[in-house]
């Protein structure tokens, strides 16, 4: 591929994560219309947003493997054709439980973009050249995430559009990213024979998704300290502990465990856990609070987390430049988990009465710390593995830390809920009301409209007061990604993409001197391949 043909492809690619990521939260403003117009209740409420979270975080590292025996250009083009195909079934259901179907249709595809775009990335650029691309790859997952509720809350408002145009409105930009894809992306395939680990998919989603069910219904439609509690948990170990060893057998595992007897890999994996719990379970809420606690429109509340978003766009393109530039990324790994950690714990001193401005302030540290910390950690384990185990290793890491920000929203959201009740309790009699006029013990988000004035202001106080809770949880947590970034070690960012090494491989060329340098205190190696491939190599 000519560098005008990879640009154009990378445009197809950002613009298929862009669909994506939008799918994922386009839904949030349309969702109480779309369950009312359904008939359907709030335990299905929670399922239309599980059901996409499950199968696309289940099926990540299954993605991840088949795109080291199989053409990765037609998986990508299969993953676009699987979600464009969920999102009609989606917008054309008649029942919440065909919707909760379709969503999870929309889940398989999702989690092949999540893993597959970033692979592509990888085998199409250098380590050393992917730095640049960062801040378009943050700018797509930050603009999606902000424009989502944004355009669902304006398609549920249009008459002429109704809810059902959340689901198809991305379909013409997947077909546009197939077209893209398939004109200008032309990768290698790499002939071997293909032995699909069938046993480990099926044994590693089913255990994973036993636990998500786990720590989505938890302290909603069971206790956790409870018979059901006990036996999905039981189950679920049992089923991964029966992956693990499928995984030892299999001639082709779908996460191959030598992956994690490389230092980079196991500790950047622990470090995606963290900074998934931190992520997602703490910037989830923070639409809530703004909703909620300080009483503003979805819109705003959209526009309101600019900052965060602003910051994450902006250190993710100057970090991936002086990356590229340099050579170096552990510096900004380790400043990013800093700045990460005391974002988190600045937001921690937040209530309802904090100061807007300031509350921006700390959006845009924590933003600031995200961008310099996602990307990069993928960046440091493509860096390490060999062409062969690309796939895996990207996705294996993508998949712990969408695992670690599903059970984070569950657990947070738990811990939120919790705090509510009491924070509610103790500020009704403090301000000596009757609880039977607060409506009992279910005074709350619930029946908010429904409340006297000065009963929904103390709801809504207490909402803002334990939100400061979640950061403080997130801030903790994070402090363990920063732990695991300081004890990674520095390789050198290697200047040939996958595809070339495979090229010099085959040709008999030894990379592997480079591959175990490491960089600190020494000067940045020259790339020991030529910018063009000779002849002989050609042939």
């Amino acid at each position: 591929m000519t560098h005008s043909q990879r640009i154009q492809a990378l445009v197809g690619l950002l613009l298929g994560m862009f669909v994506a990521f939008l799918s994922s939260t386009i839904v949030s403003n349309a969702l109480p219309t779309i369950i009312t117009s359904l008939h359907g209740t709030q335990d299905q409420y929670t399922w239309v947003v599980t059901a996409t979270l499950l199968a696309s975080t289940a099926t990540t590292p299954i993605w991840g493997k088949f795109s080291d025996l199989v053409s990765k250009k037609l998986l990508v083009q299969l993953a676009l054709v699987i979600f464009t195909i969920g999102s009609v079934l989606a917008g054309l259901s008649q029942s919440v439980g065909m919707l909760i179907a379709f969503r999870a249709v929309q889940g398989l595809g999702l989690g092949g973009l999540q893993a597959l775009v970033v692979i592509v990335i990888a085998t199409m650029f250098s380590p050393r050249e992917r730095g640049r691309y960062q801040g378009p790859m943050a700018g797509v997952m930050s603009i999606a995430t902000v424009a989502g509720p944004l355009i669902g809350g304006l398609i549920v408002d249009t008459s002429w559009l109704g809810w059902r145009w959340t689901f198809f409105v991305g379909v013409p930009l997947a077909v546009i990213a197939l077209v893209v894809i398939q004109r200008t992306l032309n990768l290698p395939v790499v002939r071997k024979n293909v032995s699909i680990d069938y046993l480990g998919a099926l044994l590693i989603a089913s255990g994973v998704s036993t636990l998500l069910i786990w720590v989505t219904l938890a302290g909603k439609n069971f206790d956790w300290a409870s018979g059901v509690s006990f036996g999905l948990v039981a189950l679920g170990v049992l089923l991964l502990v029966a992956a693990v060893f499928a995984e030892t057998k299999a001639k082709d595992p779908i996460i191959p465990l030598r992956l994690f007897k490389d230092r980079t890999t196991t500790l950047a994996t622990l470090a995606s856990v963290s900074v998934g719990v931190a992520l997602f379970g703490g910037a989830v809420f923070l639409g809530q609070y703004f909703q909620i606690a300080r009483g503003y429109s979805p819109t705003v509340a959209g526009l309101l987390t600019l900052p965060m978003v602003i910051g994450s766009m902006v250190s993710s393109a100057v970090s991936g430049a002086l990356i590229t530039k340099f050579g170096r990324w552990k510096g900004f790994l380790v400043g990013g988990a800093i700045l990460m950690t005391a974002g988190f714990f600045l937001l921690s001193t937040i209530d309802h009465e904090t100061n807007m401005v300031l509350l921006g302030s700390f959006l845009f540290v924590l933003g600031v710390g995200m961008g310099m910390t996602m990307q990069n950690l993928v960046l440091a384990v493509q860096n390490t593995v060999s062409p062969s185990d690309l796939g895996s290793a990207s996705s294996v890491v993508s998949f712990f830390r969408s695992l670690g920000g599903a059970a984070g929203v569950s657990v947070l959201g738990a811990v939120l809920s919790s705090h509510v009740a009491d924070l509610t309790i103790k500020g009704l009699t403090a301000a000596g009301v009757d609880m039977s006029q607060a409506g009992g013990s279910g005074a709350g988000l619930s029946n908010l409209k429904e409340l006297p004035g000065p009963i929904a202001d103390i709801v809504r106080g207490a909402y803002g007061d334990a939100t400061a809770r979640i950061f403080l949880i997130s801030g903790i947590v994070s402090l363990l990604s920063f732990v695991a970034i300081v004890l990674i070690k520095e390789v050198a960012l290697r200047t040939f993409s996958a595809d070339e090494q495979r090229r010099a491989e085959a040709a008999g060329d030894d990379v592997d001197a480079e591959l175990a340098e490491i960089v600190q205190g020494d000067p940045v190696l020259v790339d020991p391949l030529p910018a063009e491939p000779t002849d002989s190599r050609r042939r």
